[in-house]
């Protein structure tokens, strides 16, 4: 197994620690490579590595998983410490990597395991890695670099993009070509399934030749001809530009298009104080709203309804400096008098935001306030029908008081019995909202504290019915009878399941039936 020396080993004097970039990561050779080459931002990437926290144990490793862990490189599939140091390394290089807390987990860390703030250190070996990438896993889209594109970062699905692009038979004819450049949306099946799913794995600027099987080519030219059947095309793609276009909400009614990318990773949190400047339009083009300017920016509190909710998750999704342009649905627009089915579009600048104090920097009795005042918002916003909202604040009181070991016996009594009832309260949100399995997960979460918690068994037994977990929804309602054999609610839900049972028998017997008779 690969053994992390600590951070203070002198490791091969002939091989001296260096810095890599001006981020703070530190990288130190302990075994010299093979080769001149390193891998391109794209290359799938395999490596055996052990990683840790500074002057901690060993939190993962590849070889205690038997097998060598692979990434795409530059794609933002591993921490950019990480990232940024192995694109560095040649084949058969073995090397210790610090990473900073910026370039890891951040001032969030990944709890339990990685700590607020905390610097990593990898023990990393190349074993290889494959230029010609294979996008789809079965040979459909295979990929060649042949210019590297600029920075880092990759188009995604719904994203607006410009590629220049020209399509060719086996035998060479043109059937497809775009000197000027092409825009389209990811996603909506430009030209060929081959062509979309490719530039998701290009970068500004780059190049690249796709061989592309019958499968997922195209079927027809810019013209209308026929192509013949089975025909594999060769497209020479570059990616001119692109615009990200993300849909805040999952439901297409609030969907921001990134203008100006803004500065640094940090977002806008639950009960930042921000600093924007925005102007609401109508379809139309007719002025809705303005507020702020560049010499006083309007200022307000995330997640307390100072503003729609769906410009404040769209403002929450953005960057300092971030220039953006948003859609919000008459959904997300209370009390507005918008026309049924219409939208404002917003022209939204951060200019700059401060989040409220991180957990991990209060005492236990802050820490105990503060989940107190999040979850009295929480039943704010439940009584009023924000079910989102509530979901939120009820999320932000648990983590208060999940992770501390050193609240008093008094303190641990209090924070249990918040995180118990935040806990079941955001199950009763989930299950307004339609995410019944995460509403199960937060009553199994109550019932460890409580087992014989009869609202977290009712509540539970209402999501696996949601999700026809037929037997899991009888037992917990069960359990729940023989603790409360009197409460109405119980056994009105025990009726409903028989009902569900029922009918449920009744389709199967049905279907197995007519099964049969087309057998017969």
């Amino acid at each position: 197994m690969l053994q992390l020396p600590s951070s203070t080993d002198s490791g091969n004097p002939k091989f001296p620690e260096k810095e890599i970039g001006n981020q703070g990561l530190k990288k130190r050779i302990l075994k010299k490579g093979i080769s001149w080459q390193i891998p391109f931002p794209g290359d799938q990437v395999q490596v055996d590595f052990s990683g840790k926290i500074e002057g901690g144990e060993c939190f993962d490793s590849s070889i205690d998983k038997g097998s060598p862990f692979s990434f795409k490189l530059g794609q933002g599939e591993v921490i950019k410490g990480l990232d940024d140091g192995v694109a560095t390394m040649k084949k058969g290089e073995r090397a210790i990597f610090i990473v900073p807390p910026n370039l890891a987990y951040g001032e969030a860390g990944s709890p339990p395991l990685i700590p607020p703030n905390a610097t990593l250190v990898f023990d990393v070996e190349m074993k290889s890695w494959i230029t010609i990438t294979d996008l789809t896993g079965d040979g459909g889209i295979l990929k060649k670099i042949t210019k590297e594109g600029h920075g880092w970062a990759t188009p995604r699905d719904g994203d607006h993009v410009l590629v220049k692009y020209e399509a060719r038979l086996e035998n060479g004819s043109v059937v497809s070509k775009s000197e000027e450049g092409a825009m389209f949306h990811i996603g909506d099946g430009y030209l060929c399934p081959g062509l979309g799913k490719a530039v998701k794995t290009m970068r500004k600027g780059e190049k690249a030749e796709l061989a592309v099987k019958s499968f997922y080519g195209l079927s027809e030219n810019e013209e209308g001809k026929r192509i013949p059947p089975d025909s594999n095309l060769t497209i020479e793609i570059e990616l001119v530009s692109w615009t990200s276009v993300i849909d805040i909400t999952g439901d297409n009614k609030v969907v921001k298009k990134i203008v100006k990318a803004g500065q640094g990773f940090e977002r806008p949190n639950e009960d930042s104080m921000v600093k924007v400047i925005y102007t609401a339009k109508l379809e139309d083009g007719t002025v809705f709203e303005h507020k702020g300017t560049n010499e006083e920016p309007f200022q307000y509190t995330t997640l307390q309804e100072h503003i729609n909710e769906g410009l404040d998750r769209a403002i929450m999704s953005m960057k300092r400096g971030e220039h953006a342009e948003v859609t919000v649905g008459a959904e997300y627009v209370c009390g507005k008098n918008l026309p049924a089915n219409s939208m404002l579009k917003y022209d939204i600048e951060l200019i700059d935001f401060i989040k409220e104090k991180p957990f991990w920097k209060m005492d236990t009795n802050e820490k105990l306030e503060a989940s107190q005042k999040k979850k009295l918002d929480g039943n704010m916003f439940f009584k009023a029908g924000k079910f989102w909202l509530a979901s939120n604040k009820y999320h932000k009181a648990s983590n208060y008081v999940e992770y501390d070991h050193s609240f008093s016996d008094d303190e641990k009594c209090i924070a249990n019995g918040l995180k118990l009832a935040c806990n079941l309260n955001n199950a009763a949100c989930k299950l307004k909202l339609g995410d019944y399995l995460q509403a199960s997960r937060l009553c199994t979460k109550v019932l460890e504290q409580d087992p014989s918690n009869v609202k977290a068994l009712f509540r539970r037994a209402e999501a696996y019915l949601k999700i026809s977990e037929l037997e899991k929804a009888e037992t917990d309602i069960k359990r729940a009878l023989i603790i409360d054999p009197h409460n109405r609610d119980v056994r009105l839900k025990y009726k409903e399941l028989k009902g569900t049972q029922r009918e449920y028998t009744k389709h199967q017997t049905e279907f197995f039936s007519t099964m049969i008779a087309k057998m017969g």
